[in-house]
């Protein structure tokens, strides 16, 4: 066992891309299934069809833990090499994590608009693809630096 202290936070950028990424998606999900709960009660206090589809909406943080799992993956390999990532894992699984956090407000607010008129889930959709778009590019920037830091 390496008895290094900064030996013992060797794997510390691992552990923060995913945790970080994964906090952002339980917090947009979150927020999102709040603002979803409250709909389908209004809907229901009206007398009106409640909306599977926002479960839909309520679901689009989740996958930033997905981009955090998959840095993490590539991360093993340079942690494997030696190479202490806190910067990268810490910056990264900030950026991811709030992507997904942002998503879940965009997606609260879906939520409430489609609960209120039953109308424009593309539009919702469209908006939250594009708060998606920066947990992906961040994702693959990251995979670009770390492809490039196992082969100097």
């Amino acid at each position: 066992m390496e008895t290094g202290v900064l030996m013992q936070f060797k794997d510390l950028g691992l552990g923060l891309v995913l945790g970080l990424s994964a906090l952002g998606s339980g917090a947009g999900a979150g927020v999102a299934g709040m603002a979803a709960i409250g709909a389908w009660k209004k809907n229901f206090n009206q007398n009106k069809n409640a909306s599977f589809l926002l479960v839909a909406l309520v679901a689009a943080p989740l996958t930033q833990t997905l981009y955090g799992n998959i840095v993490m993956t590539k991360m093993i390999e340079l942690a494997n090499q030696g190479h202490y990532l806190w910067g990268i894992g810490a910056l990264s699984g900030a950026a991811i994590g709030l992507s997904a956090y942002w998503q879940g407000r965009c997606a609260a607010c879906a939520c409430d608009a489609m609960g209120e008129t039953g109308k424009g889930f593309g539009n919702y959709l469209a908006v939250l693809g594009m708060t998606e778009t920066v947990a992906i590019l961040v994702m693959v920037f990251t995979l670009i630096i770390l492809g490039k830091l196992a082969g100097a």
